[in-house]
């Protein structure tokens, strides 16, 4: 015999769909539409945990793949590797913080 391929949505899912589908029920819409609006809201559920669970997979894999493999020794001949990193400030903050001295300095100087 061959195996059901459908799981049966987790009671938990079942509930979170018709909270949702009640959620946006309008005022006219009977208890079969509100139902039926749940199973698709519950489908697309189940849709997004496939998902999740497939990409934890995939992710899952390429992590093992990737610790498995050896550490490649770097080639300090390389020139784009011996590139020196220069970090420069800014001179609009030290700028205003002179400003800012000289101002206070000069209040300090006229009116005390």
């Amino acid at each position: 015999m061959a195996k059901n391929s459908y799981q049966k949505p987790s009671r938990q899912t079942q509930e979170e769909a018709l909270k949702i589908a009640r959620g946006i029920q309008r005022p006219a819409q009977t208890k079969e539409q509100t139902r039926l609006i749940a199973q698709g809201i519950q489908k697309g559920i189940d849709l997004y945990k496939k998902q999740q669970k497939e990409k934890a997979r995939d992710l899952n894999k390429s992590l093992k793949k990737i610790s498995g493999q050896k550490p490649q020794s770097i080639d300090s001949d390389d020139p784009e590797l011996n590139e020196r990193i220069v970090y420069r400030q800014h001179w609009l903050p030290w700028l205003l913080l002179l400003v800012t001295w000289l101002g206070a300095g000069i209040y300090f100087a006229l009116y005390i």
